[in-house]
């Protein structure tokens, strides 16, 4: 039996709010390492399916903290591995974690927006890129220190990017040691939308409203119709996992780092 959360609770990882059919998800710093905690990620899982089954939301806005370190927060993830300060088994947790929240995010009921600014990560990309709105303030810059490390982004960014910009696009970008800038992500088609810092509640609030007066059995049979593509998503993360798994090494000694 699923157990009775309320989605206005404040919570380790987020805090939700309801405001009439839009329930705003607001998440906390460091993310990196509270997705490798079996129980914030039990919670976020049993929160979100309750969610889809709550008929009198239709949109779920997700809003990053704008507080995130970004680059400073992947290499001390990955610093602390290395240096045995972390156990390997903390990365696996956070490889299953990614996929269950980009896979439980397509399989909602709900639309999702993701609102974002700051400094982020391939791995906060790519679960953007699951979402179905994207919106960033003009000071989000993208980043991609996995390279460093000799990995590459977790969290379907060869599935997603493929869609988007063809492989050679993905693999350009996906390669690419450069920061994207929120102009030069939405030439890209990565986000849908930019604000500045200060309206971008604002901003994200109003898309998430304007779909909220859609009909909610209209906005899921679109859901359902657009994601019908993704039926591999599931095997593609798996499939994900399992390289970047070897590619790491069983006591994290495939992890090197380069400059950071």
């Amino acid at each position: 039996m699923k157990r009775k959360i309320d989605l206005e609770s404040d919570f380790e990882f987020f805090k939700g709010e309801i405001i009439g059919s839009v329930l705003v998800l607001n998440l906390k710093d460091n993310l990196m390492i509270r997705a490798t905690n079996l129980e914030i990620k039990s919670t976020m899982l049993d929160y979100l399916d309750q969610l889809s089954r709550t008929d009198a939301i239709k949109v779920l806005l997700l809003v990053s903290s704008p507080e995130k370190a970004g680059r400073e927060e992947y290499c001390q993830f990955y610093d602390m591995v290395i240096q045995s300060a972390l156990d390997i088994s903390a990365v696996h947790k956070l490889f299953h974690a990614v996929d269950d929240l980009i896979l439980k995010i397509k399989d909602i009921n709900q639309i999702v927006i993701h609102a974002d600014a700051g400094n982020v990560l391939p791995l906060f990309l790519n679960i953007s890129l699951a979402c179905d709105y994207r919106i960033v303030a003009d000071n989000t810059v993208f980043q991609n220190p996995c390279l460093e490390y000799g990995l590459v982004p977790k969290g379907g960014g060869a599935f997603f990017l493929s869609k988007i910009l063809g492989a050679s696009g993905a693999l350009r970008l996906m390669l690419s040691e450069e920061d994207i800038t929120a102009g030069e992500a939405l030439k890209l088609n990565l986000v849908d939308e930019i604000a500045t810092v200060s309206e971008l509640r604002n901003a994200a609030f109003k898309v998430a409203e304007e779909f909220a007066r859609k009909p909610s059995r209209s906005l899921r049979c679109c859901k359902r119709l657009l994601n019908f593509s993704f039926k591999e998503l599931r095997e593609y993360l798996e499939f994900e996992t399992d390289e970047l798994t070897k590619m790491i090494g069983p006591f994290g000694n495939g992890l090197s780092k380069n400059v950071c």
